[in-house]
């Protein structure tokens, strides 16, 4: 793409556009530090890669000591590559999700800008770069964004592949898909090769189009596939029997199938999500979907494609007896270039936007400035000792909301004689919006996060001493102290490792209790309540750190003086 191609075709120049993501960029990767980490999934992922580092094992993994063998490893690796690189800390654990977040904004600006023109490339990518569950989802360490982001270049690939004549490049576009596809198949399992594969069918049907699958290179494609995910497979299930049965049957038919993981919803579950994470631009869907029925024909539809890849993955989980919000973050970019191309039409040469789009930025505006007055409902959730930093949050809400205002009242200003830079605008405002109000989580994820704790304990606690986790699973303390615990009576979702090794844990309450008094040098970990029911049956306990949510004790005779 030349850049005069973007002069003409854009109002923004090349200058204006690098800045623009210079500027952006700096914004994405620079909070991604600044919030502690949060249950469960951000403590998990964390606690796992320093895991897999400390212990030298890159193909079992681990949580907390026991096998885990939930999810593949690609992001672990990723993230233990990061420890060792950059040391232990909040940014290096949120560094693929943020990475991979930002890689693909980009990618779906360029396959916009081939496929359609570069306006509609800088369009799509405005969308998706400010929509609200994407910028939240790539500032948080889960699975999801780097699933999600492998998927979406691949699909991206597959549209870029249909689009050269030449053979070769076609083919090269589609080898990309394949590898892409493996890559998120070891971020979250077989459901990276399972949603392009439903999205095929239900295109092929529903445009008519059985030439595609011609397209795909089958052969070389999956002996691509299976050169990149077929080992880590192999030498995960000879070292560990138990694998293949958990992972195949239980983490993928069970999980769709059943309600076992007690992660339950209604039909429209996803719904709220959907009309929350793409707010910005839900007046812009139907059209944009309506643009790509009509383009429909006998040829390759790439607008058709991107709609069933919506209407697939919100069916499927809907479907799914498993509901978890990250689900359909994947169908964010694709409706993010449906959109693009639709502004982009709705721009035309003149370069400018109807009657419509002002009003929808003055009711967004309007919107923000309605938000000021339910500011004193941010505390009412909040518990007693928690009130203060519900208060504090409230002025980071107050900043996202200014942001909100006045980048939608710059856009107001702009519509009437510059379409592109309103949009700009517009989109601005909604991305300063969610990252200031995402960023300011840390006032109220601090306490869940017990740093705090951590810090009160963790000079005097010497290495070589047995922490127990008694009742509880917390997913964040074990990272910041750097260290695993035993599980007493409650394993919570490490029941399947527990079950592989029963030597590495008690199973009751009474038997930690005999545990406790003959271990003099040991610590351990519990809620308030269960720190006084213990209290009560008069086991000896000195407590040495405490929390709102947690408390830690030592045994009365562990040697505070132990070498470190």
């Amino acid at each position: 793409m030349q850049f005069g191609q973007i002069r003409r075709s854009s109002a923004l120049n090349p200058g204006a556009i690098l800045l623009l993501v210079l500027i952006y960029s700096l914004l994405w990767f620079g909070t991604l530090n600044y919030r502690h980490l949060i249950p469960s999934d951000e403590g998990r992922y964390a606690e796992m890669a320093r895991e897999m580092l400390v212990t030298g094992d890159w193909i079992t993994p681990r949580y907390n000591g026991y096998k885990y063998f939930e999810k593949p490893p690609l992001q672990i690796w990723a993230t233990a590559a990061a420890f060792q690189v950059f040391g232990m800390g909040e940014w290096q654990a949120r560094l693929w999700t943020g990475l991979t977040g930002f890689l693909t904004i980009l990618f779906i600006g360029f396959t916009g800008a081939r496929l359609y023109s570069a306006r509609a490339g800088w369009l799509g990518a405005l969308v998706l770069a400010s929509s609200p569950m994407w910028v939240i989802s790539g500032h948080m360490n889960s699975l999801d964004m780097g699933l999600s982001a492998f998927l979406v270049m691949a699909l991206c690939s597959l549209l870029l592949s249909q689009s050269y004549e030449s053979k070769t490049t076609s083919r090269n576009w589609m080898w990309a898909c394949w590898v892409l596809m493996a890559l998120a198949t070891l971020s979250k399992g077989v459901i990276g090769v399972a949603i392009p594969g439903m999205v095929f069918v239900v295109y092929s049907i529903t445009a008519w189009d059985w030439r595609i699958w011609k397209r795909l290179h089958f052969i070389s494609g999956t002996a691509l596939f299976l050169l990149i995910t077929a080992p880590w497979f192999i030498l995960v299930a000879e070292r560990n029997s138990e694998f293949l049965q958990f992972f195949f049957i239980h983490e993928h038919l069970q999980r769709f199938t059943e309600t076992t993981h007690s992660r339950t919803g209604p039909i429209y579950y996803f719904v709220p999500l959907l009309l929350i994470g793409f707010l910005p631009w839900l007046a812009q869907i139907p059209g944009a979907i309506l643009l790509a029925w009509k383009e429909r024909s006998s040829k390759f539809s790439s607008g058709w494609l991107l709609v069933c890849w919506f209407a697939v993955i919100m069916g499927f989980f809907s479907l799914s007896q498993s509901k978890l919000p990250g689900y359909i973050i994947p169908v964010f970019p694709a409706l993010a270039m449906l959109v693009g191309k639709y502004f982009d039409k709705k721009l035309g040469p003149a370069n400018l936007l109807s009657l419509s789009w002002q009003l929808q930025v003055l009711g967004f505006a309007f919107l923000g400035v309605v938000g000021f007055f339910f500011l004193s409902d941010i505390s009412k959730q909040a518990r007693p000792d928690e009130i203060e930093a519900y208060a504090q949050y409230t002025y980071w809400v107050i900043a996202a909301l200014i942001a909100l205002v006045a980048f939608s009242l710059i856009s107001l200003l702009q519509g009437k004689r510059d379409g592109l830079a309103s949009i700009t605008s517009f989109a601005s405002g909604f991305f300063l919006c969610a990252i200031i109000a995402g960023t300011g989580h840390e006032t109220l994820g601090r306490a869940v996060s017990g740093i705090d704790l951590v810090n009160q304990v963790k000079q005097s606690i010497p290495k070589n001493v047995n922490f127990y986790s008694v009742r509880i699973l917390d997913h964040t303390v074990p990272f910041y102290l750097g260290r695993t615990m035993v599980m007493v009576e409650f394993p919570d979702e490490l029941e399947f490792g527990v079950n592989q090794e029963p030597n590495l844990w008690l199973p009751t309450l009474d038997a930690f209790i005999a545990r406790w008094k003959e271990d003099q040098s040991a610590y351990a970990l519990m809620v308030p309540e269960q720190y006084v029911e213990l209290e009560k049956l008069g086991l000896p306990m000195q407590e040495v750190g405490r929390d709102s949510r947690r408390v830690i004790v030592k045994h009365p005779d562990t040697n505070s003086t132990s070498s470190q």
